[in-house]
């Protein structure tokens, strides 16, 4: 038997949780309390949040924190810490503001004049142009927001007909004096671009923020904070405190924080700069680079410009790797601690600008664990793909549910030093309309796709209510269902531990499409994703920079890090770098089958010539070119595929996970109301196994052997996942039959119902009777109680002792069952069926269920109105079910 599935099955799993515990600077007694409201719910880390704290790196900072690494210690736990006192991450606890300028985020921005010719003599009054707009200077003059920088002046020539931008240009900036171009225009239309450096550029939010593109600047954080944090717990390195966390850093160069459509190209919004870019641009464009600036937002009639955005987005966001997150990770190495955390990724930003980091894999790769977070509703079971409503506007659905973790847990498998690792920061801010239901789904959306690392957003030690960002899970004693938060967790470490310290098993690699965006046309790498995965075929987002430095082809497999892939799907794009098209080639001549969605790119993203490679290329026996629609179907009839099923399951997920001796394979119904009932094709032979992570138990299934593949029935309610086990020596582990369920007998009696808020618990004050089930948040109910309802009632049963489980039908939303006085269990979310073999007798049986709500009836809170509330309490219909085991 593997060791991890003994250590799991022994109770021994690691811990692979550790919640945002925020700090406002309370009493002592407070904290030490949290902290042990932390651990007695399963969970063996901390991540401190210190952004609410009133003294961050003060006195009363340190104490705080002090306490809490003795709690730690004490309790074997461990601590991270978010590298900041602002979010996000990038402010250095003050520091830049007193830094030198060369240290300040700087941007380059743009304006422009136009003109007609010929004409002698003329002038144009830049500086007062660009004072209107960023506020630059020239010369010696000063404005409140400090000197700037005059980049370039260019001229280009405009078409007359239609005012297109044209090749032809002339570079002025030699003409400008004290503000003012002197400059005699030529015959025709001219448009004069005025580019600037300057400070006031980007987000006001982040106005005084280091400069990510720049290494010393970078350092101010590292000085400030990092090196701070060592001197003090320098003997805890590596142990009790284990690592940083950023937050979200990224560009933020436009003056909407949030715009996730920042980018070259967009009008009026100033760009990420430094001396170094502008270094490496010379290097890559020429010298006369500057005559070229101003396509970094505008358009010519030979598409150069796509040649420029491709070659500037390329240079930040290596930059952006290389000088900020590298930068930390080799810090935090060198030291003996780990470097956490995620950035922005909403809306496709993660290959943007704006919030994001220009591309996701550059961004990440520093870090110890690939991160990503699911916050602020979205993601919502059943909108995968039309959008959903939340506090920024309308979500991507198809992104945040298709590709947002693919991205992650992507990242893990491919970079060593990830070792497998991907960490999401979730459940935050939904509202309290979010109790441990909709928590369970959205930890099954994640651990099914690879994520094996959690950050619960939040324990917080601020009175109640806190409307920071809630959920909360202890909320001061009144979340009703923090009593039941450890079963959660105790569930979400087991199958961590499952997926955690083997190889993921994936059949098809696919482009990440950061590059072609960059250069033009270019289709998400998110919709073929999609495709596979509502078909079951597993796959791995790979960018450009790994395919070239990191992959090799063996046995027509693409080899990266411990995974290997059958195929590599290349999505549309209009260009890709020309070394990238090279090493198509390569693969394709080495024996890896690739497919293009809709067609070959055009050209390279740098301009050159690459008609010969590409035509070459699409002649080639081992390419395919391959629709949107088919994509899933070619890759099934080419024999790409891990497991299948005997029907289309678009909400059915899967994951294969290999160790030593075991084989691990989750599924998930990701439908938030329908069953599935399939039967499903494992590429295994022998013995089958389905393990419960809830209860933690195995059970033997049946299964048909054919052709060295076994098939299994699979049957999943809403919400339900299951692992389907295969390996050595399984079957000395202690494994029941099967269960198949029998006649039932629906109770129709009367109910007793009485009440109790998290306070009160378990002091109940009887309510009333009710005749027939219904939601008890009626308006002539209850509808502002958050709390629990206990139902309790008597059947009769006539039978002598069976094998019998009960089901509750709709519950709203988690449930305790007793049955004659002995607990059955408990369920957080569907289904709602528990085994009462044992407890049920012949006769009269006295039935008590004990259904609790979320703390939304009662608060009401602004992130809750965003998602429609369900009922409360115990709708039913409940049946007692005979079982037989098989």
């Amino acid at each position: 038997m593997s060791n991890r599935l003994k250590e799991v099955l022994e109770g021994q799993e690691h811990n692979y949780i550790l919640p945002f515990l925020w700090q406002h600077g309370e009493e002592e007694y407070r904290i030490r309390e949290e902290m042990a409201r932390v651990h007695e719910s399963g969970i063996g880390a901390v991540c401190i949040e210190a952004r609410p704290h009133p003294d961050f790196l003060g006195p009363k900072w340190w104490s705080d924190l002090d306490i809490i690494m003795d709690e730690a210690r004490q309790r074997g736990m461990k601590v991270w810490l978010l590298d900041d006192d602002h979010f996000p991450t990038g402010h250095a606890a003050g520091q830049v503001k007193q830094a030198p300028e060369e240290f300040h985020r700087k941007f380059l921005a743009e304006r422009y004049i136009d003109t007609v010719g010929p004409a002698k003599g003329t002038s144009l009054l830049l500086d007062t142009l660009l004072m209107n707009g960023l506020r630059p200077t020239f010369s010696t003059v000063e404005y409140a927001k400090g000197s700037n920088k005059l980049i370039s002046v260019v001229a280009v020539q405009r078409n007359p007909l239609d005012g297109a931008l044209l090749r032809e240009c002339m570079d002025l900036t030699e003409l400008v004096t004290d503000g003012i171009l002197y400059w005699d225009i030529p015959e025709g239309y001219w448009r004069v671009f005025v580019i600037s450096e300057n400070k006031d550029g980007g987000s006001i939010a982040q106005e005084d923020y280091l400069n990510p593109l720049v290494r010393d600047s970078v350092r101010i954080l590292i000085d400030t904070v990092y090196e701070t944090v060592y001197e003090r717990y320098k003997s805890d390195f590596g142990s009790t405190f284990a690592g940083f966390f950023s937050d979200e850093p990224g560009f933020y160069n436009d003056k909407t924080t949030f715009d996730f459509q920042s980018r070259p190209g967009k009008k009026g919004v100033p760009l990420p700069w430094s001396n170094e870019v502008s270094s490496l641009l010379e290097q890559a464009l020429g010298q006369d680079y500057c005559k070229h600036l101003h396509l970094l937002w505008q358009e010519d009639s030979e598409e150069y410009f796509k040649v420029v955005r491709y070659t500037y987005m390329n240079i930040v966001s290596k930059l952006y790797a290389d000088n900020f997150c590298n930068q930390i990770g080799e810090w935090c190495r060198a030291r003996g601690v780990e470097y956490i955390g995620h950035v922005l990724e909403d809306n496709n930003v993660h290959a943007r600008l704006g919030p994001g980091p220009g591309h996701f894999f550059r961004s990440l790769w520093g870090q110890d664990m690939s991160g990503l977070d699911v916050v602020l509703w979205q993601i919502v079971p059943g909108f995968d793909e039309l959008s959903f409503r939340n506090t920024s506007g309308e979500t991507d659905s198809e992104f945040f549910h298709y590709g947002l973790a693919k991205l992650g847990v992507s990242l893990g498998h491919i970079d060593p030093k990830k070792q497998g690792r991907t960490m999401c920061e979730v459940y935050g801010a939904y509202g309290w309309t979010e109790g441990l239901k909709l928590m369970k789904w959205l930890t099954d959306h994640m651990l099914v796709r690879g994520v094996n690392y959690f950050v619960p957003h939040a324990f917080t030690q601020k009175a109640f209510p806190d409307p920071d960002c809630p959920p909360h899970m202890y909320a001061g004693g009144k979340n009703p269902q923090y009593r039941y938060y450890n079963h959660l967790n105790r569930y979400m470490n087991r199958i961590s531990h499952l997926i955690s310290g083997g190889r993921h098993v994936a059949t098809a690699a696919v482009l990440y499409h950061a590059e072609a965006e960059w250069s033009g046309e270019a289709m998400y790498f998110h919709k073929p994703v999609k495709a596979l995965m509502q078909h079951q075929i597993d796959c791995d987002v790979l960018p450009v920079d790994v395919l070239l430095e990191a992959s090799s082809v063996k046995d027509n497999k693409l080899l990266v890090n411990q995974e290997d892939y059958e195929c590599l799907i290349v999505p549309y794009s209009e260009a890709l770098p020309e070394s990238m098209i090279r090493g198509l080639g390569q693969f394709a001549e080495q024996g890896l089958e690739i497919l293009f969605i809709q067609g070959l790119p055009s050209r390279s993203s740098e301009g050159s010539d690459a008609s010969a490679e590409l035509s070459w290329l699409a002649d080639h026996p081992n390419v395919k070119l391959v629709s949107l629609d088919n994509l899933a179907q070619e890759l099934i009839a080419s024999g790409h595929y891990d497991v299948r099923v005997d029907q289309y399951q678009p909400y059915l997920r899967n994951y294969h996970y290999l160790h030593d001796g075991l084989e691990v394979f989750m599924f998930f119904n990701e439908h938030p109301y329908q069953t599935i009932d399939t039967r499903i094709n494992l590429p295994i032979q022998g013995d089958v196994y389905a393990y419960d992570a809830y209860l933690n138990r195995m059970t033997r299934i049946k299964a048909d052997r054919k052709d060295g593949r076994s098939t299994v029935q699979l049957v999943l309610s809403p919400y339900e996942s299951i692992l389907i086990l295969h390996g050595a020596d399984l079957d000395n582990c202690i494994a029941i039959p099967q269960q198949i369920a029998g006649a039932g007998l629906e109770l129709s009696g009367e109910w007793t119902v009485s009440i109790a808020n998290a306070e009160q618990y378990p002091n109940f004050k009887e309510w009333g009777n009710l005749a027939a089930l219904t939601t008890m948040s009626r308006p002539d109910y209850l509808p502002r109680f958050s709390g629990t309802f206990r139902y309790e009632t008597e059947f009769e049963w006539k039978e002598s002792s069976v094998q019998a489980h009960i089901e509750l039908g709709e519950v709203y939303e988690t449930a305790e069952v007793w049955l004659n006085g002995e607990q059955a269990g408990v369920r957080i979310c569907p289904p709602y069926r528990l085994e009462i073999s044992g407890l049920l007798k012949k006769g009269i049986n006295k039935l008590v269920i004990e259904v609790t709500n979320t703390l939304a009836k009662d608060q009401r809170d602004f992130l809750s109105s965003f998602a429609q509330q369900e009922p409360s309490g115990l709708i039913g219909p409940v049946t007692v079910r005979r079982i037989t085991k098989t």
